[in-house]
C-alpha cells in the first residue's frame, strides 16, 4: 500500500459516530446515560428565523461556579431533524473561565435544537430552542 493511500483511508471512512444511523432520541439517551436533566441553567442565543440552514449562529452559556470541584465538563448540541443529530460537543475544564461556547451549525430544516450540559458533579442541564429554517442544508446526509 502506498503512503498516500494509507493516509487517505481514515479521511474517506470519516468519524466513527458519523457512520452509525443514530437517532435524535438515541443520541440524547446516550449522553444522559440514565441521568435526569434539570431544565435550567442554560441560555441559548440563536436566531428564531434563519434564511439559510448552511450557517446558523448559536452561542450557549451555562451557569456554573467554574471551580475545580464544580464546573461544566461538556456541552452537547443536538439537532432533531438533521441526518446526523449530534451537531457538536465541547469539552471544558475548570480553567475554561466561563462555561460558554459559540459556533455556527448546519440545519436541514425547521427543528428543535437541544443543548445538554454535564458538570463535574455528574449533574445534567438541558435547554431547547425552536429555529425556523427557510432554506435547509445537509439534505444528502452531510
Amino acid at each position: 500500500m502506498q503512503r498516500r493511500t494509507l493516509l487517505a483511508l481514515p479521511l474517506a471512512a470519516g468519524p466513527a459516530w458519523a457512520q452509525t444511523a443514530e437517532t435524535y432520541e438515541a443520541a440524547e439517551q446516550s449522553i444522559l446515560a440514565g441521568r435526569l436533566a434539570s431544565p435550567s441553567g442554560i441560555t441559548i442565543e440563536m436566531p428564531t428565523l434563519s434564511e439559510n440552514g448552511n450557517s446558523v449562529d448559536i452561542s450557549i452559556r451555562v451557569e456554573s461556579p467554574n471551580t475545580r470541584a464544580d464546573h461544566v465538563t461538556a456541552i452537547h448540541i443536538l439537532a432533531e431533524k438533521n441526518p446526523i443529530p449530534r451537531v457538536a460537543s465541547f469539552t471544558l475544564g475548570p480553567r475554561s473561565g466561563r462555561a460558554e461556547v459559540a459556533t455556527r451549525i448546519r440545519l436541514a430544516t425547521t427543528q428543535t435544537i437541544l443543548v445538554l450540559a454535564e458538570t463535574s458533579r455528574g449533574q445534567m442541564h438541558r435547554a431547547a430552542r425552536e429555529v425556523i429554517v427557510i432554506l435547509g442544508a445537509c439534505v444528502d446526509g452531510g
